[in-house]
């Protein structure tokens, strides 16, 4: 809900598309940057306590926003020190990010027994996308309805609550025989192992070139407002369509298992992807749109889940920390490098062609994938479930 009123109140005050690709920038440089030492403090370190740390931490962000949208910010500086001030919140905000799923990534692991992991990686990002499904909806019509720095104040006690939840997590035993371990020694093991297991490294690579490429999300204030010209309700439905295909496919496949031929799977989900966005770039009917973004989202969905399930499964529990701030650097920042992708190719090309470009490499990159690396499209996890070590 938070990035959605970023989004819209960025465009909002630019109307340039550059502006939406620079929130993604200026999230993603400290996301990166702190990444992989990220992991390393998250394995060195007991993971209930820095979840509240993480947590308290995206509070006081929070009530920056608040307060950087008020009216008397508004009345008392000008546009471009207010931007200003968006876009540190949103750098300071990447800082917390690097830290915050490596976190959660170790913190299931020790919660949620090995076997049934699959099912957890389905309920966990079905939380998740049911938030992704209500956040972005209510914000469009909250915007509306009570305005910019009143949505802000629901986004700040919905954090407080979070906060609070989380205290009743309880500690967690850290499972790291390396505690105290030189960092650039346990940077390079993180990286060793990833490299090593190549189920791994295929399946988040393959998902973040998709997701660079794949960043029409991004551009959805500029279809809203200019090309659809459905305003801030419209925005919210169509912010919301690719998160509730992704919860219809979380809960769906729980009677569809997706560990057998994930490989094949993860491949022909992204391919059906990269579909979507080409057809919501070339749509202009709202409801078309809506529905090319619903597809959108159930493919994304497959692709999540599958891609954590080999995570959960092919990760010990001693480089889990590391593992997850690797995968952080290739697929949660591919999501702000991707909108930073799609807002310069619409300032170059303009809108529709630079959504329909995304598409287009999406679709090459699964071909590219195929073919470079065919024992992945043979890829299945059912092993791994009965405890056999099949890497």
């Amino acid at each position: 809900m938070q990035f959605i009123i970023i989004e819209w109140e960025v465009y909002n005050l630019t109307k340039d598309p550059l502006s939406l690709g620079l929130i993604g920038l200026a999230e993603v440089i400290p996301a990166v940057s702190m990444a992989l030492f990220a992991g390393h403090i998250v394995d060195q370190k007991e993971k209930k306590k820095l979840f509240v740390l993480a947590i308290s931490a995206f509070l006081m962000i929070a009530v920056g926003y608040y307060f950087i949208t008020s009216d008397y910010v508004y009345s008392t500086f000008s546009s471009n020190h207010i931007l200003i001030g968006i876009y540190s919140l949103v750098f300071l905000g990447g800082f917390v990010r690097a830290f915050f799923g490596p976190i959660i990534f170790s913190l299931v692991a020790l919660i949620v027994p090995k076997k049934i992991y699959p099912n957890a990686a389905t309920w966990s990002s079905s939380t998740w996308q049911l938030a992704a499904v209500i956040g972005p909806a209510f914000a469009g019509f909250s915007i509306g309805w009570i305005g910019v720095n009143t949505s802000m104040a629901c986004v700040l006690v919905s954090i407080s609550l979070a906060l609070i939840l989380t205290i009743f997590i309880k500690k967690k035993p850290i499972l790291n025989p390396k505690i105290g371990e030189p960092i650039l020694q346990s940077l390079k093991a993180g990286l060793s192992f990833v490299y090593r297991t190549k189920a791994i490294l295929v399946a988040i690579t393959l998902d973040m070139v998709a997701v660079l490429f794949g960043g029409a999300i991004a551009l959805l204030p500029i279809y809203a407002q200019d090309i659809l010209e459905v305003g801030s309700e419209g925005f919210g439905v169509l912010r919301a369509a690719p998160a509730i295909g992704s919860v219809v496919i979380m809960f769906a496949s729980a009677y569809i298992p997706l560990t057998k031929n994930a490989g094949k799977k993860l491949l022909i989900a992204i391919f059906v992807f990269g579909l979507s966005i080409i057809a919501f770039g070339v749509s202009s009917i709202f409801w078309l749109s809506v529905f090319a973004l619903f597809i959108y989202g159930v493919t994304d969905g497959v692709s999540m889940i599958i891609r954590q399930t080999i995570l959960q499964l092919r990760t010990p529990d001693e480089v889990r920390g590391r593992v997850a701030s690797v995968n952080s650097i290739f697929i949660g920042s591919s999501n702000e490098l991707g909108a930073f992708e799609s807002g310069v190719a619409a300032k170059l090309i303009g809108t529709v062609p630079a959504v329909v470009f995304g598409g287009v490499m999406t679709i090459l990159t699964v071909g590219f994938t195929a073919l470079k690396f065919p024992k992945f499209t043979r890829l299945d996890l059912t092993e791994d479930l009965k405890g056999v070590d099949i890497e």
